[in-house]
């Protein structure tokens, strides 16, 4: 998928849609954002010295999980982010970097859905999470 079909399935705009391309195999949610190094998380998050703040990180996953449910999602609902748990930063992730997420869900009941993920750079692991959302009906 390119951003334009994954806007199709997330409500995110402009500075907010963190993942650029993203494909579903086997139950694998996997996407990708370049880090540019002019984005707005950046500008204050270190100054002389960016560092992507982890929980533009942890958005980056949740996103790329949101898109396994594009199929049985309902119409007329928006994922909001429930929980985060057990989420571990092993690797900063810097400006030039392009990172790759793999998100997986582990467990649905109603509208609540569980899914674990991580992030690579460059083969590297940066974040490992475990975490929740809510399909909600607008």
């Amino acid at each position: 998928m390119n951003q334009s079909e994954i806007m199709k399935i997330l409500p995110h705009r402009d500075n907010m849609l963190l993942i650029e391309e993203a494909i579903v195999e086997d139950g694998t949610a996997m996407g990708k954002y370049h880090v540019r190094g002019d984005e707005w998380f950046l500008k204050g998050h270190f100054p002389g010295k960016p560092v992507v703040p982890g929980v533009i990180l942890c958005e980056m996953l949740a996103q790329s999980a949101c898109v396994l449910l594009c199929e049985g999602q309902a119409e007329g609902t928006t994922p909001y982010f429930t929980g985060l748990d057990k989420v571990r930063f092993k690797k900063p992730v810097l400006p030039g970097d392009t990172v790759e997420t793999q998100c997986t869900i582990t467990k649905s009941k109603g509208p609540f859905h569980f899914a674990q993920g991580q992030i690579h750079v460059n083969g590297k692991l940066c974040v490992t999470a475990e975490f929740s959302f809510a399909l909600i009906k607008e």
